[in-house]
């Protein structure tokens, strides 16, 4: 499976010269912990609340200062033709919570654990589905020794 199969489209971005007043307006109504600083298409950078939070307010810095003042640059991405087994890879060796995903040098969508769990959920669901039914459909009984008929 690809990461284009999994991932959040289209990312929530902002420019760098966004305030982060606007920035966190942008998250509250999207419902997202980051957003990627893009600029003509191509990724600059990452900001996540705790960011916002710590970096910036906490900082000291006004609520009208740019994103850029605050945003990570070093942005750990992956490919959204990459297979997904390489994307749990970078997650387990770099402990980041979100991966920008690009196609070329755009942005083409965000990677997240939360999408990790929700693919092995609907995975599960795929898999028990039909046991779950079964279980369901059998009268239910006492319990036997070994798969043997229950005898009073």
């Amino acid at each position: 499976m690809k990461v284009s199969e999994v991932m959040s489209a289209p990312a929530v971005t902002v420019a760098p010269w966004t305030c982060l007043a606007e920035v966190t307006r942008r998250m509250a109504e999207s419902a997202v912990g980051s957003v990627l600083v893009v600029e003509d298409g191509l990724l600059r950078g990452i900001v996540t609340d705790r960011d916002i939070a710590v970096r910036g307010l906490g900082g000291g810095l006004d609520r009208e200062a740019r994103v850029e003042a605050v945003m990570s640059t070093g942005v750990i991405t992956v490919d959204a033709d990459d297979d997904l087994q390489a994307a749990y890879r970078t997650f387990r060796r770099t402990g980041v919570r979100r991966l920008p995903v690009l196609e070329g040098r755009r942005v083409a969508g965000v990677l997240t654990i939360d999408d990790l769990l929700l693919d092995v959920f609907r995975r599960l669901a795929d898999l028990l589905g039909p046991v779950a039914w079964s279980v369901l459909q059998e009268p239910p009984g006492p319990p036997s020794a070994h798969g043997a008929p229950y005898e009073p």
